[in-house]
C-alpha cells in the first residue's frame, strides 16, 4: 500500500520545533569512556547551520577541555556540569563541596541529584538540606535539581521533590539522569511543569534521557505551552537534556549533523 504524503501543514509545524528544540538542548556526553578528544568533538558538533544549542553538558573534569574546544571555534556556550551524580546518595555536605569545586572549575550550570533514595524512604529533611548547600555553593551559578523522576514513580513523591527543589532555590527542576530504566516522560514533565506554575516562581524545566526524536521533542514543547502559554520555553526556562537529539533535529532542518555517539540520553 501507498505510504500517505506528510501534511505539508505538520511537516511545517515540526520543522518549527525542530528548530526551537535545537536551541534548548544541554548537548550531554556524560559516558565513563569519555576522553578529551570525545568532548572536542562534541564541541564541533555544536556548530550547527542553524545556531547552536543551550550548553554543553560534560563530567567536572571535562570542563576545562569543553570550554577550550568551544572558545577554538568561536564559540561561547555556557558549560554545565553534574554534582551527586548520578546516585544522589552523597550526604549533603559532601554535595555541596562537588557543587562547589564545579563551581570552581568554571561551571556555568550545575546539575545536581537530589537525594530520591531518601525521600523514598520517606526522608524529606536530607533534600531540603542538600539543596539549601548546593544552592549556597553554586556562588550563583545555574543550579539544576534532578529529582530522577522514573525511579520516585509515584505522582505525588515527583511533586515533592519538585517543591523541595524550589524551595531550596533550584533555578531548573530537571527530570532525570538519564542513568536508570526510567527517564523522562510526558506525565512526570506535567506534574513538574504544574509544580513550578503553582509555585509563581520563575524556575526552569529541563527534560533529560529518553528524548531523542523532533516529534518527542515537539510534544514536550506543546505539554509546556499549554502549561504556561505560548513564548514560554526559552533556553532560561526550558531545556533538553541530551546527545542524540541534535542529530535528528538537524535532518529535520535539512542538515547532515556531526558525528556524536550515542549514549542513555
Amino acid at each position: 500500500m501507498k505510504a500517505s504524503p506528510i501534511d505539508p501543514v505538520s511537516r511545517n509545524l515540526l520543522t518549527e520545533a525542530a528548530l526551537k528544540a535545537l536551541h534548548l538542548v544541554d548537548l550531554t556526553s556524560l559516558n565513563d569512556d569519555d576522553t578529551d578528544a570525545r568532548i572536542d568533538a562534541l564541541a564541533a558538533s555544536a556548530d550547527t547551520p542553524v545556531g547552536t544549542p543551550a550548553a554543553l553538558c560534560v563530567y567536572p573534569r571535562f570542563v576545562a577541555t569543553a570550554r577550550a574546544a568551544l572558545a577554538a571555534r568561536g564559540l561561547a556556550l555556557p558549560i554545565a556540569t553534574v554534582t551527586n551524580f548520578p546516585s544522589g546518595d552523597l550526604p549533603p555536605d559532601a554535595a555541596a563541596r562537588e557543587t562547589a569545586d564545579a563551581a570552581a572549575l568554571g561551571a556555568d550550570e550545575i546539575d545536581v541529584v537530589f537525594p530520591y533514595r531518601a525521600l523514598l524512604a520517606g526522608d524529606t529533611q536530607i533534600g531540603r538540606e542538600l539543596v539549601a548547600q548546593c544552592r549556597a555553593a553554586a556562588a550563583g551559578k545555574c543550579l539544576k535539581v534532578i529529582v530522577e523522576s522514573g525511579e520516585l514513580r509515584e505522582p505525588a513523591l515527583i511533586r515533592q521533590a519538585s517543591e523541595i527543589a524550589i524551595e531550596g532555590g533550584a533555578d531548573f527542576i530537571k527530570t532525570s539522569t538519564g542513568k536508570v530504566p526510567v527517564n523522562a516522560t510526558l506525565d512526570a514533565a506535567a506534574i513538574m511543569l504544574g509544580t513550578i506554575r503553582e509555585s509563581g516562581r520563575a524556575v526552569g524545566f529541563k527534560a533529560a534521557g529518553g528524548v531523542r526524536t523532533a516529534d518527542e521533542a515537539a510534544a514536550y514543547l506543546m505539554l509546556a505551552e499549554q502549561v504556561f502559554g505560548p513564548g514560554w520555553a526559552t533556553p532560561a526556562t526550558f531545556r533538553f537534556g541530551a546527545s542524540s537529539l541534535l542529530a535528528n533535529l538537524l535532518a529535520v532542518l535539512g542538515h547532515a549533523p556531526g558525528a556524536v555517539r550515542p549514549s542513555s540520553y
